[in-house]
């Protein structure tokens, strides 16, 4: 571990530790549907003090979505903080997060969904917590690869997900992440895929001196009522925007 990754990591520690006070006292007793806002709005605060951690300097395009649903393309952990950090959001996400050191807590308690995928019939109860939160204004965050890559390309969309979009005519948002390392591999040491092991990513990436992300938004106009064909469309619509750089 270097000098650089042991001091953030420790200043990490102490935000977590200073946001967890917050969160009991503008969170932990709010009920109702009040309770997603102030989770959503409680992660945002933490994930703008958390992205200066990793150094992360950001450039944004397009207008920041407030509501309906986003569909972006995943490369890495720090895509949740990336994008919660730039507006007040709900996000779904692999099951297997909730058990991460540190970071699974922090996506439990900040009221993300959880997907367990290898189980076809909880996709049903998942779209049902979606509709729930788009219904109550909320904007809800997918990445429908399903995983992360080394963003080379835009993995093929898994349609299961967008069903909420569909049925309650909500606004649907786009979102190409991107990163560069300065002095580093961004696909190796920021995009989080293959045989990458969590601790060990996270102190090498702790030890890169910056990041440079660039998160660009796209307006989508639906044209489909076909899930499947929707995913396409959508899958189209961020690699029109990757094209853009």
């Amino acid at each position: 571990m270097t000098i650089r990754a042991a001091l953030r990591l420790c200043l990490f520690l102490l935000q977590v530790a200073a946001n967890s006070v917050v969160y009991f006292f503008t969170v932990a007793f709010v009920s109702g549907k009040n309770k997603r806002h102030a989770r959503a709005a409680w992660m945002h605060c933490s994930a703008r003090r958390h992205i200066k951690v990793f150094g992360c300097q950001t450039e944004i395009r397009g207008d920041i979505p407030t509501g309906g649903l986003l569909v972006s393309n995943h490369l890495s952990y720090l895509d949740i903080v990336l994008i919660g950090s730039v507006t007040p959001a709900v996000f779904v996400s692999k099951a297997d997060v909730r058990g991460w050191p540190l970071f699974g807590w922090l996506a439990t308690i900040s009221g993300t969904v959880f997907i367990e995928r290898e189980r076809r019939t909880h996709v049903g109860a998942v779209n049902r917590e979606i509709e729930t939160a788009l219904a109550e204004d909320a904007l809800v965050v997918v990445f429908p690869e399903g995983t992360s890559s080394d963003g080379a390309d835009v993995l093929p969309f898994r349609a299961s997900l967008l069903e909420p979009a569909l049925r309650g005519g909500h606004e649907i948002s786009t979102a190409w992440l991107h990163y560069e390392l300065p002095d580093g591999d961004a696909k190796q040491e920021v995009c989080y895929w293959g045989d990458h092991t969590f601790f060990t990513h996270l102190l090498n990436l702790l030890g890169r001196k910056s990041i440079r992300a660039t998160l660009h938004f796209g307006k989508f106009q639906r044209t489909t009522d076909n899930r499947k064909e929707l995913a396409e469309q959508l899958r189209a619509a961020i690699l029109e925007l990757k094209a853009k750089g």
